[in-house]
């Protein structure tokens, strides 16, 4: 599946998502993972349908339906800290 946004930024298969999503609310600032690719992802926003995530570090934020998005594990959430934190240390 693709994760190219469209001129909306949404990406092909969201916007079919159908409206309620998984009835999961994610906070802003957790961190999620998309059941499709298996990436992690920090929550930006959720709008019902789609959860917007970005990649640890930074980087290129991608939709995901709500349906396809769970809460990442311990291990997940510490390998993302460690990223981002590695990537903060790097920055002038």
């Amino acid at each position: 599946m693709s994760t190219n946004g469209s001129a909306n930024g949404s990406v092909d298969g969201c916007e079919d998502a159908g409206a309620g999503g998984s009835g999961v609310v994610f906070e802003p600032g957790s961190y999620a993972v998309d059941s499709r690719t298996g990436r992690v992802g920090r929550v930006m926003s959720q709008d019902g349908v789609c959860v917007q995530l970005r990649p640890p570090g930074g980087g290129v934020e991608w939709d995901c339906p709500s349906e396809s998005v769970s809460p990442a594990r311990p291990g997940d959430v510490l390998r993302a800290r460690v990223t981002e934190l590695n990537h903060e240390r790097r920055l002038p």
